[in-house]
């Protein structure tokens, strides 16, 4: 038993005494969406792309539409069935030239010009200090360049052209199909000429008269200080080269920042935990830290606590936009040593003797110590 068809009026989403403007607008829309070029991961929005289609045939037609307003789906029958041819038409794209006279996104219909060259995405990967401090790389990468020997041309050096007998030179053909609406007149670009309405006496042999051929390149490219990982450099004009004169695409850049056990990233900032004997946090001490630009020397204040920051003040990333550079934070860590014979036992006992409440006052109040952290 076949399964039941849907409601022509739900399906575009009116009321059943809507008018022909309301259903034309309603088609519009449903079509937009459910265009399968705008939903590719989609397998059913064709079918029900078509059933749209089928309402709109169905309900924008006086007679068709008082039919099915009485019969349902069965007075269709009548007039030799309800759905849609949609066999002459190339593409969902030529659908929307006959419909609309241009394409789902508004522009005109007709040939189209010389295609634009299509962007190219690769990939680089950098070092924590490299996308600090930038760097430079060579990328060598496949791309589509203009034929050297007809420079894109498509005829070989010395032939003559002709004017293309498809086309009449015009660069484009019209074809009439049939579709919802009877019989539409269709321009694409001529499959002999191309679309330049000349053809050559003899093609180009390096590149078979395509004027563009496969190819490797090799640039140099430029990584900003700041960059993080994900970012992409946009390379204008590097990407695939153009039909006939058409500008070529662009060369996007994605960098990959590789980790670094020594750094994290915290904004501009870079931070650095570094582990010191509670010995030196008791008395202070002088302490070579790592950072972006090389070693840095950093003092610890006498009695300073786990958890406590040493800030470098400019030692970070740089703002790709703007001015100004981050702060290195050197967050200490004091390790506790393990008491292991007896005569350490007894020095330390020693020391705590020596030691009363004031050794371990804190120097300032909580909420001083909380604006200095938020500080």
């Amino acid at each position: 038993m076949a399964a039941a068809k849907p409601d022509y009026y739900e399906l575009l989403g009116v009321e059943r005494g809507a008018g022909e403007d309301e259903i034309k607008k309603a088609f519009r829309r449903r079509a937009r969406e459910l265009h399968p070029d705008l939903n590719p991961d989609d397998p059913e929005a064709e079918a029900r792309f078509k059933q749209v289609a089928e309402a709109y045939e169905v309900l924008s037609n006086a007679e068709s539409r008082d039919l099915y307003d009485r019969y349902g789906h069965e007075g269709l029958g009548a007039r030799g069935g309800g759905a849609s041819d949609f066999a002459d038409f190339g593409s969902f794209q030529d659908l929307f030239d006959a419909f609309f006279g241009g394409d789902m996104f508004g522009r005109g219909g007709g040939a189209r010009g010389p295609a634009a060259g299509q962007d190219l995405a690769v990939q680089v990967g950098v070092t924590f200090v490299e996308s600090a401090l930038g760097t430079e790389r060579d990328i060598e990468y496949e791309a589509i360049d203009l034929c050297g020997t007809c420079d894109g041309a498509g005829h070989a050096p010395g032939a003559t052209l002709e004017r293309c007998s498809t086309c009449a030179g015009q660069g484009q053909v019209r074809q009439v199909s049939r579709g919802p609406f009877g019989q539409f007149l269709r321009t694409q670009v001529c499959p002999s000429c191309r679309g330049k309405g000349e053809i050559p006496s003899a093609a180009c042999e390096t590149c078979n008269g395509a004027g563009r051929v496969a190819g490797r390149r090799r640039i140099n490219v430029t990584i900003p200080g700041g960059i993080a990982s994900g970012q992409q450099i946009r390379v204008a004009g590097r990407g695939h080269a153009g039909e006939r004169g058409a500008p070529p695409g662009d060369l996007f850049v994605a960098v990959g920042v590789e980790p670094d056990e020594r750094f994290r990233r915290d904004g501009l900032d870079v931070v650095t935990r570094v582990v010191v004997p509670v010995t030196d946090a008791m008395l202070g001490a002088n302490i070579t830290v790592p950072t972006v630009d090389g070693e840095a020397h950093v003092e610890l204040r006498s009695g300073i606590q786990s958890g406590d920051q040493v800030v470098l003040r400019g030692k970070g990333f740089p703002a790709l936009q703007g001015r100004g550079r981050g702060d290195q934070r050197v967050v200490v860590e004091v390790r506790i040593p393990k008491v292991q014979s007896d005569e350490g036992r007894k020095a330390v006992e020693k020391l705590a003797e020596t030691l009363d409440e004031r050794a371990y006052r804190e120097d300032e109040g909580f909420f001083d110590r909380l604006k200095h952290a938020f500080r």
